[in-house]
């Protein structure tokens, strides 16, 4: 007989793994402008730095809060044009998922969901703080979680190598 570890329990409970969102939200939203108004008379483009950050947390029984921090800094001739900061989260519900299969869901299926939503959230503060809309290009969330396994991975096997050295 097959083991069938996804068969409802006899209870009628579901045991199939389910992930979903309960909940998106605007963290942590600053936007400044310390030049204004002389920012809108400078010429040229400014030259823009974006950084990223993912982070998780467990908040509840099955409930996990996924943030992505998005920082941009725009800066003509060493003078701050604008600088926003914005941490965009939200609650997903993840329920009968093997703990060793909740990181490719943290780190990237929920922050590519998040994504659309923040980078409107930013163009908008952009736009609203008297610039061009900010739009992000799109980000392969999936990619980059491999990418940075490949390299953990890599790592590992290196320190392990020197340990046997």
């Amino acid at each position: 007989m097959a083991d069938d570890t996804n068969a409802p329990l006899p209870n009628g409970e579901d045991t199939l793994p389910a992930v979903g969102v309960i909940s998106q939200y605007v963290k942590d939203l600053s936007f400044e402008n310390p030049n204004a108004p002389a920012v809108f008379q400078w010429q040229g483009q400014p030259q823009i730095d974006v950084g990223f950050n993912i982070g998780n947390e467990q908040v509840g029984d099955e409930v996990y809060e996924v943030s992505l921090k998005i920082n941009v800094v725009a800066k003509t001739e060493e003078k701050t044009a604008f600088q926003v900061e914005l941490v965009y989260a939200g609650l997903f519900g993840i329920r009968n998922v093997p703990e060793d299969q909740l990181a490719p869901i943290l780190l990237a299926q929920g922050p590519a969901m998040l994504f659309p939503f923040a980078r409107r959230v930013l163009a908008d503060a952009v736009r609203d703080g008297g610039f061009p809309p900010l739009m992000l290009d799109p980000i392969d969330f999936g990619a980059l979680f491999m990418q940075q396994a490949e390299m953990a991975a890599q790592q590992a096997a290196e320190a392990g190598e020197q340990d046997q050295a």
